[in-house]
């Protein structure tokens, strides 16, 4: 039997408990995975153990699958209509309302993140989502098609199947509700791999789609590693469609097993290098604290993050000179303590990571303006990083780095600018900051990203699509966009009088 994790809090942020069971969600049950074997959580801010959950390995995702496949078949799918897809989701989304600060203070202890940012954000984001998408459930309509009086023909749009979905650790919760709410509202089955270093949002919420009233089968969650519950999903051939939110390197090899297999459909969320240009007239305080928070959000661990600043000469220096003190004003501590802005790296894999690039810089040459340096004597701190002073052909320039470290390039000319923004592989995000408002849309329009902020950055709504241009991914989320994820369309003609 699987173990349960049971933990109290009573810190400045959260006082409260939690408690959930370790185990492979599969078929509406926990169970220990095959072997027996466990997966170490590890606390980012100290590096010390938290639990110990169920290791899931290639056979538990072939039970998966068959649970998935059952439920498709008999309670799910077409059997369920869509108002009754839409009123599990949105009882779903209530329950999670009724337990968001419970939900918020598992994200951050496995993830680092901070309580408030996760209870204000991730949470509330993730709410919002699923209930999107339970608005949706009952609106999956197809076309009636004209051709001549003497046939009928329309579409239908029908879900897929089972899908599996892999996330990532930097937004679990959020994530979680990105791939299911669609998912489910769109009629399909789940086989849903968590991160390993935080899988412990995904476990609480099996618990509350028991407690909504979903079937068995229809989302079971195999927590395990990459080369293993990754591959077998991304290989299954009884799997018809895999969604993956994470690096580009292992997107490439999702999209390859993909192809080698049953040549499953495929969506790709991937990584990004995100041009962020503030042009001489911008208002500076506001693109000032709206870079900080393209930057530094999350840690830095954000996949549209704004690390490539590039601002214009003649407000260079009094924007650094801002960004600077902003930046030193970014208070990094314990998730739980009060008043923090920044908690740790993920994972001490992350932290050396991000250490690395930061070691890169500074032998290719570049200025370490601020930070570049851990902080504190345990855990995986590491301060908000600024680099001036550096060339194109640097790594921290071209690569993502997924952490609190950004480089600030001063710029001349207009069309200058778009070349240089432009000259990446990725192609997630962008931001302009500029008051004049012709300037602003003819520069997003110039830019090769699937989200271009103006003003602003890191803003996202639920029915507002996101994804990336090149090698920053394949297909949307969020929005009607993501429902076309989830189904296939069905041709069907009617023949009314045509005769051979």
């Amino acid at each position: 039997m699987p173990t349960t994790f049971t933990k109290e809090w009573d810190t400045p942020a959260y006082k409260g408990k939690t408690s959930f069971s370790t185990g492979l969600f599969i078929n509406g049950k926990f169970v220990d995975g095959s072997k027996g074997t466990t997966i170490d959580v590890i606390n980012p801010t100290n590096g010390q153990l938290i639990t110990k959950i169920s290791e899931g390995l290639e056979e538990d995702v072939n039970l998966a699958v068959a649970a998935a496949q059952k439920a498709f078949d008999t309670t799910w799918g077409l059997n369920a209509s869509g108002p009754k897809r839409g009123e599990l989701l949105w009882k779903l989304a209530q329950l999670m309302e009724t337990h968001k600060d419970e939900l918020a203070a598992i994200e951050a202890l496995d993830n680092g993140k901070t309580f408030d940012w996760a209870l204000g954000v991730d949470v509330d984001f993730s709410i919002n989502v699923v209930k999107y998408f339970a608005g949706w459930s009952d609106k999956i309509s197809g076309q009636t098609l004209e051709t001549d009086e003497k046939k009928l023909i329309y579409t239908r749009h029908e879900p897929i199947g089972v899908v599996g979905q892999i996330i990532p650790w930097n937004f679990p919760l959020l994530m979680f509700a990105w791939k299911i709410a669609p998912a489910l509202a769109t009629g399909n089955t789940i086989v849903l791999k968590p991160s390993e270093f935080t899988p412990l949002t995904a476990l609480r919420m099996c618990e509350l789609i028991q407690e909504a009233g979903f079937p068995p089968g229809s989302v079971n969650i195999v927590t395990g590693y990459g080369p293993t519950v990754g591959a077998a999903i991304s290989s299954h051939l009884k799997i018809e469609k895999v969604a993956f939110t994470g690096s580009t390197l292992v997107g490439r090899k999702i999209m390859e097993a993909a192809a080698k297999s049953n040549l499953k459909t495929v969506t790709l969320e991937l990584g990004g290098k995100s041009p962020n240009i503030i042009f001489n007239d911008a208002d500076l305080d506001q693109a000032v604290n709206w870079t900080a928070h393209g930057l530094f959000w999350n840690h830095g661990q954000t996949c549209c993050a704004g690390t490539r600043i590039f601002v214009q000469s003649g407000i260079y220096d009094e924007f650094l000179e801002k960004l600077t003190a902003k930046a030193k004003s970014i208070r990094v501590g314990d998730p739980f303590g009060a008043d923090i802005d920044q908690g740790p790296q993920v994972s001490q894999i992350q932290y050396d990571r991000i250490m690395g690039y930061i070691d890169s810089g500074k032998a290719d040459g570049a200025k370490v303006h601020l930070g570049g340096e851990r902080v504190g004597s345990e855990g995986y701190f590491i301060a908000p990083t600024i680099f001036t002073e550096t060339k194109p052909d640097m790594r921290i320039v071209k690569e993502e780095i997924f952490g609190p470290v950004g480089v600030v390039i001063k710029f001349e000319d207009d069309d200058d600018i778009i070349k240089q923004a432009n000259d990446t592989v990725y192609g997630l995000a962008a931001a302009v900051f500029t008051q004049n408002i012709n300037r602003a849309i003819e520069t997003a329009h110039k830019l090769q990203a699937g989200t271009v902020w103006i003003n602003c950055f890191n803003q996202f709504h639920a029915n507002v699509p996101f994804g990336g241009y090149k090698q920053s991914g394949i297909g949307r989320e969020l929005g009607e966009y993501a429902l076309l994820n989830y189904t296939n369309v069905k041709a069907v003609h009617i023949n009314l009088g045509h005769t051979l």
